[in-house]
């Protein structure tokens, strides 16, 4: 019994030796009774079991305080690291290391020091810190070199890698592209010539015609007024002589499209280094393309307040025919647009409305002689029918429904076209079918009702004590968007309603002026609308007393 109680007593004072060897602050040498050989064997297992507790985590949570760390028991070694990668953010971690394999991989012995470690990597930097002792890996993580030296060098080697890589691409592409540009430039330059040859010998017409062409555009930047004065002073009509106009298609490139209707479309193209508008009509409209021709090559048409015309022609684009008219291009677009984003001076509203009462005494008027011009009504006034000019004057344009009279035959030329007029603007006769279509001053009348509609559109939108209405349309107030024949016959014929007069107008001479002309113009009983000639000469008297309107020595308001 007494050896069990010693074998115990030993047993406590190796345990109790164990304890002490392994506490870390323990500094003091061992005062036991063992024999020498049992202290010298207590050293080295001492040495050999040696082992520390660090604090573990791992990112992105980790954080200088241990209040939330894990523990890492059993270890050799303790480390804190800072990691930023190849696009700059940066992450923290701490850890142990347990087997003497993984001492290589993060700390190496020759490297320790207070700083540790600073390693850049082509994916990244890193700093790491290592250390013998319980918690020792506590405290403020490592540091890394400035941000912005690894950024220069991240990017760098980053942007230097794109723009190879870019550069292997793009390069063999873009030489394919340039070579098959430059065949496919001479094979269409061969086919030019070849067909140009060919049409010489086959078609004499577009040969004389290409080679009146070419000798036009070497008179230089005035090619499109050498044409227009030759077709004026030729008595060809308004536009160019038809050996030309056959190859007009071939000749304006289109640019962009300002404008779509019912009978098609209006695009702004390239002729001759200056700019037209092509008005290409739908195959179902062509009726409305002939009578347009036809108008626009009536002998002594052309006037400064009529649109200009060029010439029409017939092409095929896209498998599919097209009717083409083309014009004058006129930046500024339609009266109609004009109005909408613009106010008017008195000076500004008087020149519309006289340019607007010129074109129409000119369309009314019969020219007698040798080749003269019949009479003509344009039966479709309306805003969006009349185009602005730069200084600030009107062309009338679209007169697909325009019809002629000549009192030497005495005969009206109503044309082929089913289109009917737009019903906004129709005078009371033509809405109740009263009107004789066979007596011309009738048809006359019932443009003079439009145009007192116009003028009424046009001074809402002049200023007066800094005042302008916001644009609107006649019987805007009265009848939808897109009235029916019903709505405006009710309106106008029925109820005999006419657009309001606004009370402003009153203290204004000139407006008030206006407003007893468009009385007169839309009056119910067509006998009483004042003539167009009768309308250019009230304008002019109306302009003369007012001081804002500037007339020049012929007492025509200066533009």
């Amino acid at each position: 019994m007494s050896g069990d109680l010693h074998g115990k007593l030993l047993d406590e004072t190796e345990e109790t030796m164990d304890l002490e060897t392994y506490h870390p602050n323990h500094d003091l040498p061992i005062q036991n009774s063992l024999v020498p050989h049992q202290r010298r064997h207590s050293k080295s297992k001492r040495r050999m079991k040696r082992r520390y507790k660090c604090y573990s985590c791992e990112p992105p949570d980790c954080a200088d305080t241990t209040a939330h760390a894990h523990l890492c028991q059993n270890a050799i070694q303790c480390w804190k690291s800072r990691i930023r990668d190849q696009y700059g953010h940066e992450s923290v971690s701490r850890g142990c290391t347990t087997t003497h394999e993984q001492l290589p991989l993060y700390c190496n012995p020759n490297l320790m020091n207070s700083s540790g470690p600073k390693k850049r990597h082509a994916s990244g930097t890193y700093n790491i810190e290592c250390c013998t002792g319980d918690y020792c890996n506590n405290g403020t993580f490592p540091a890394l070199p400035p941000v912005e030296y690894g950024n220069e060098v991240m990017k760098l080697e980053s942007s230097t890698y794109a723009l190879k890589m870019t550069g292997a691409i793009l390069g063999p592409v873009a030489m394919l592209i340039v070579a098959v540009v430059i065949v496919w430039y001479f094979m269409r330059r061969k086919h030019h010539k070849r067909l140009m040859a060919s049409r010489s010998k086959h078609d004499p017409e577009t040969y004389y015609a290409s080679d009146e062409i070419l000798r036009a555009t070497s008179a230089g930047d005035s090619t499109l007024r050498e044409y227009l004065q030759h077709s004026v002073t030729s008595g060809s009509g308004s536009g160019l002589p038809l050996l030309i106009q056959r190859t007009l298609a071939r000749q304006v490139s289109l640019c962009e499209c300002i404008g779509r209707g019912r009978y098609g479309e209006v695009w702004r193209g390239i002729w001759h280094g200056e700019s037209v508008a092509v008005k290409i009509f739908f195959s179902r409209d062509e009726d409305s393309w002939k009578r347009e021709t036809e108008i626009y090559s009536t002998v002594l048409l052309r006037h400064e307040n009529i649109l200009g015309y060029i010439g029409s022609d017939m092409t095929s684009r896209n498998s599919c025919t097209q009717l083409w008219l083309i014009t004058h291009y006129y930046p500024l677009g339609s009266l109609f647009d004009h109005l909408n984003r613009t106010a008017l001076s008195h000076h500004q509203m008087a020149t519309i409305c006289l340019s607007i009462a010129n074109g129409l005494v000119h369309l009314h008027t019969e020219i007698f002689g040798t080749e003269g011009k019949p009479a003509i009504a344009h039966r479709d006034l309306k805003t969006k029918n009349i185009l602005v000019r730069i200084n600030g004057s009107c062309v009338i344009a679209d007169f697909g429904l325009a019809v002629t009279h000549s009192q030497t035959t005495n005969k009206i030329d109503m044309g082929n076209t089913a289109r009917v007029g737009t019903k906004r603007y129709m005078a009371p006769e033509v809405l109740d079918e009263s009107i004789n279509m066979e007596c011309f001053e009738s048809l006359r009348k019932a443009d003079i009702y439009a145009i007192g509609l116009m003028f009424w559109e046009i001074c809402r939108r002049t200023l007066s004590n800094g005042i302008a209405e916001d644009y609107k349309v006649p019987f805007y107030d009265c009848v939808t968007s897109d009235p029916s024949f019903e709505e405006m016959r009710k309106v106008v014929c029925g109820d005999n309603y006419r657009p309001s007069i606004p009370n402003r107008w009153v203290s204004d001479p000139l407006l008030q002026g206006m407003a007893k002309l468009m009385r007169e113009c839309w009056h119910a009983n067509s006998n009483v609308r004042l003539p167009a000639l009768r309308i250019k000469k009230t304008l002019l008297k109306l302009a003369s007393l007012d001081e804002t309107v500037k007339l020049n020595y012929d007492g025509e308001i200066c533009v």
